[in-house]
């Protein structure tokens, strides 16, 4: 038997890591959590002129805090039906309160918000299934360690839930790796930074009445003229946000994401999410 024979039989294969997947009740809470995101966001932009919403434009952002309950359901129908044991609800645990920790830091200034390169790497290991957990916890957490909870955090949730989710999404999970890995998700972060920030401003920018005009929504424009307010209400006062928090994103994750990767996919080997706790009789 040559070396490199016996290295292959001898030596056991490190399990493969698994990332906890999205079930049948999982994924129909789901889609029905982001169906209800998606009305909730985009309600301005596809109403009717003629209709008497935008006469109920205030009442929007409590209408659709209800979207925290079905986030709850998403987290309680994932921990549940994906058998998640105790190993790895403390790790969603740890990494939602480290992700909490981060958001203060900087406080958001010119878009420094290291936050967003942990969720990326977290999803990207992690899975679809966990990163929208992680992301919905992690964004929940945040709000009330930072005092920022109102009829804005249920978006906020789900567009960080989306913004993991994604991560966990992007091809090559098993086989990428390396600088070509890092580069993918280096991409990403870049453009979900801008489309987080673009979602997000879809929740305040209907509510702005007449504090600046030539931006804000308005009930009776039609889709085209509405879409290009959006557009300059975006550019006025959220680009450079997003783009500070695109600049951090990448530049965290070519310099610290790949030993943050190693240390995320050794933890998740040693926490064995689908290995069952059994005991040696005594």
């Amino acid at each position: 038997m040559t070396a490199p024979d016996a290295g292959r039989r001898g030596t056991p294969r490190q399990p493969q890591v698994r990332a906890v997947r999205l079930g049948s009740r999982s994924l129909a809470a789901l889609l029905l959590v982001s169906a209800v995101g998606v009305a909730g966001f985009g309600w301005p932009l596809f109403a009717d002129p003629a209709s008497r919403v935008g006469t109920h434009a205030q009442d929007a952002p409590w209408l659709f805090a209800g979207v925290l309950v079905l986030l709850v359901a998403v987290v309680a129908a994932t921990i549940s039906e994906s058998g998640l044991g105790p190993k790895a609800v403390a790790m969603l645990g740890v990494l939602a309160a480290t992700g909490a920790a981060l958001r203060p830091v900087g406080a958001g200034t010119a878009g420094i918000e290291p936050m967003f390169f942990l969720m990326v790497l977290s999803g990207r290991v992690l899975g679809p299934g966990f990163g929208f957990v992680l992301g919905s916890v992690t964004m929940f957490s945040s709000a009330l360690l930072t005092g920022g909870v109102g009829p804005w955090m249920p978006f906020q949730m789900l567009a960080m839930g989306w913004f993991t989710m994604g991560a966990g999404l992007l091809p090559g999970p098993d086989r990428l790796r390396g600088r070509a890995e890092l580069s993918l998700l280096a991409v990403y972060g870049f453009l979900a930074a801008f489309a987080y920030g673009t979602v997000m401003n879809l929740e305040g920018w209907p509510f702005m009445n007449a504090l600046a005009s030539n931006v804000a929504f308005d009930p009776q424009a039609a889709l085209p003229a509405n879409l290009a307010r959006f557009v300059a209400y975006c550019a006025a006062t959220s680009l450079g946000w997003d783009l500070g928090r695109a600049v951090v994103t990448v530049v965290l994750t070519l310099t610290l994401g790949a030993p943050l990767l190693r240390a995320l996919r050794r933890a998740t080997r040693r926490a064995a999410f689908e290995t069952p706790v059994t005991f040696d009789p005594r």
